[in-house]
């Protein structure tokens, strides 16, 4: 599993011209872009939630547990791509829908379970996300 993190200051996703998950403006939050490898699991899914909740980027070298911070998931089959030949991308290491949907939900669950307020995308939908990024911090996230 792959997480890219980006540390926001608002940020929205829309489906159909609706916005269907965000966080506010002035509250500083998380936006975690997901990927998702055949090899994953729900055991992967909730460790990557605890280094998620966890990780020291807010301001003051705190987390999102720290701060109550909000957190919006949006599953990112691309984080996978193979980009080592010509100039298409492979897809091949992307776990299917009927593999990565329930992990992104259960990533999302557990995160829950620890208290973060978890806002999300719509699995496979032609998403437009919109965000600050406030830093600029982005973190690469990996298990």
């Amino acid at each position: 599993m792959r997480v890219l993190v980006q540390r926001v200051s608002s940020a929205s996703v829309t489906v159909d011209g609706e916005v269907v998950g965000a966080i506010a403006p002035a509250h500083q939050g998380l936006l975690a872009l997901v990927g998702v490898t055949h090899t994953d699991d729900t055991d992967t899914a909730q460790k990557m939630a605890e280094k998620l909740w966890q990780l020291r980027i807010l301001d003051g070298e705190r987390s999102a547990s720290d701060e109550a911070a909000p957190i919006l998931v949006v599953s990112q089959f691309t984080l996978y791509a193979n980009t080592a030949k010509g100039r298409r991308p492979s897809w091949n290491a992307a776990a299917p829908r009927p593999v990565a949907e329930p992990l992104v939900v259960a990533l999302c669950e557990a995160l829950t379970a620890q208290g973060a307020d978890v806002h999300t995308g719509v699995f496979g939908a032609d998403m437009k996300v919109e965000l600050v990024n406030d830093g600029p911090v982005t973190v690469l996230l990996e298990l």
